[in-house]
């Protein structure tokens, strides 16, 4: 569901959050932050990327001479086969559901309260 400039999968115990960029097909998108909170507020962030995206990157680097075009890495990046966030949350899914998001993504801790609160 959207709420703002985010696109939220709520699920028993934790919500996934994407952040597509405006007007971008959601069954389409190979590239997008994202963050899975969990219903204590703890969170974890991280880019999920498709293999097709990362192709399309590297073959840019090197057109353009960069040693970028050789390589790729991100220490807190995702790497999928499908596009599309419904596709990207069910690899989060299983990623929650072993435990294995606390590894692949980044820990960020609680959100910070406003300044108001």
């Amino acid at each position: 569901m959207w709420d703002g400039p985010f696109y939220r999968f709520k699920r028993d115990g934790y919500e996934i959050v994407f952040v597509p960029s405006a007007g971008e097909d959601l069954d389409e998108v190979c590239d997008v932050d994202m963050w899975v909170v969990r219903d204590d507020g703890e969170r974890w962030s991280g880019t999920v990327v498709t293999l097709d995206q990362v192709r399309r990157l590297m073959d840019r680097h090197r057109e353009a001479g960069e040693p970028e075009g050789d390589y790729w890495w991100y220490w807190d990046g995702l790497i999928v086969r499908e596009p599309g966030l419904a596709a990207m949350a069910k690899v989060i899914d299983g990623l929650v559901a072993t435990g294995d998001y606390e590894s692949v993504l980044r820990h960020i801790g609680p959100a910070e309260p406003e300044e108001d609160e």
